[in-house]
C-alpha cells in the first residue's frame, strides 16, 4: 500500500490558528516563521506532541478510577439519603424500566471515556512503533474519537441541572459529590489529550520520518 502524500513532503505547513496552508521552501521548514494571514507562529508539527499526550492520558486514566468508584451525586428525599455512582445510577434506571436513558448514560459516561483512553493510547503506541498499517483508517479513528469525546459531559450536565433545580429543603435536595469532580476532570483531560496529539505523526511514521 502506497503512503499518502503529506504537506511536509511538498514543503507546506498548516497554521494551527487559522488553518491556512503555507508554502515554505525546504530550508525554511524548521525555522521560526509566521503565518502571513494571522501572524501566528508556524510549526511543522506540534511540539512534544507524544509526551504531552501521554502525560494527559495517564492523568486521565488515574482519575478514571475514583470517577467510577466515588458517588457522583447524593439525593435526600423525606429524610432518606441515597448516593449513586455512575454505574449504580445506570442500574437504578434499568430497574425502573428507563433503559433508553440508562443506555445513554452508560454510553456517554462509561463506554466513551474508556474507549477514548484506549484509542488515544493505541494511536500513541502506533506512532512510537512507527506503524504504517492502515494510516487512513487510524486518522479517521482519531477524528471520530476527538469529535465524540466531549459528549461524555452529559452526566455532568444532568447533575448540574438537578442540583440547581431540586432544592426543596426537607422534601428533597440533590447535591453533587466528589465523583462528579473526578469525572469532569477525566473528560477535560481526555479532550486535551486528543487536542495535543498530532495525527500527522501517523503519516510521518508511514513515510519513515522522525517526529
Amino acid at each position: 500500500m502506497t503512503a499518502g502524500v503529506t504537506a511536509m513532503s511538498r514543503s507546506m505547513v498548516s497554521c494551527h490558528d487559522c488553518s491556512l496552508l503555507v508554502h515554505l521552501p525546504a530550508h525554511r521548514l524548521h525555522t521560526q516563521e509566521t503565518c502571513p494571514r494571522c501572524h501566528a507562529g508556524l510549526h511543522v508539527r506540534k511540539s512534544n506532541s507524544l509526551a504531552r499526550t501521554w502525560a494527559l492520558l495517564i492523568a486521565a486514566a488515574v482519575l478514571y478510577v475514583p470517577a467510577n468508584l466515588f458517588p457522583i451525586m447524593t439525593v435526600t428525599s423525606l429524610g432518606a439519603v441515597q448516593s449513586d455512582t455512575i454505574m449504580s445510577g445506570v442500574i437504578y434506571l434499568l430497574m425502573h424500566d428507563m433503559w433508553p436513558l440508562a443506555l445513554v448514560v452508560f454510553v456517554a459516561s462509561v463506554f466513551v471515556p474508556f474507549t477514548k483512553l484506549f484509542v488515544i493510547a493505541y494511536l500513541c503506541i502506533s506512532v512510537q512503533r512507527r506503524s504504517a498499517w492502515r494510516t487512513s483508517e487510524r486518522t479517521r479513528l482519531y477524528r471520530i474519537t476527538e469529535a465524540v469525546g466531549r459528549w461524555s459531559m452529559i452526566d455532568i450536565y444532568v447533575v448540574t441541572i438537578l442540583v440547581a433545580l431540586v432544592q426543596l429543603g426537607a422534601l428533597a435536595t440533590i447535591d453533587a459529590q466528589s465523583g462528579a469532580v473526578y469525572f469532569g476532570a477525566v473528560v477535560v483531560l481526555t479532550m486535551f489529550a486528543a487536542e495535543s496529539f498530532d495525527p500527522r505523526l501517523l503519516w510521518d511514521a508511514s513515510e519513515g520520518r522522525d517526529e
